[in-house]
């Protein structure tokens, strides 16, 4: 953040949208195959409709449960210009 007096520079700004939309895409089909693994069953399946609208309602819930945790977890990775002051060392006391 050091260019352009405390600016990203567009390298950094491309960086982050890409980490974004990986975060985003990854966390969809995540949530997908979690909502369809529990639902399924329920719809493949004939089951009172009392439970088919449990399922249904733990289902989604789950799958917005984990795209909120898929999408913050990735993000909270990404630390643009996260290295080592002196290339070729990684512990802060070596």
């Amino acid at each position: 953040m050091s260019d352009h007096g405390g600016r990203r520079g567009q390298a950094e700004r491309d960086a982050i949208t890409v980490e974004i939309g990986y975060a985003l895409c990854s966390a969809a089909y995540a949530a997908a195959v979690v909502c369809g693994a529990v639902v399924g069953p329920v719809l493949v399946f004939d089951v009172p409709a009392g439970v088919r609208r449990a399922v249904l309602a733990v289902g989604a819930t789950v799958a917005v449960v984990l795209f909120v945790v898929r999408v913050v977890s990735v993000l909270a990775r990404f630390r643009p210009g996260a290295q080592p002051s002196q290339p070729g060392r990684t512990r802060p006391d070596s």
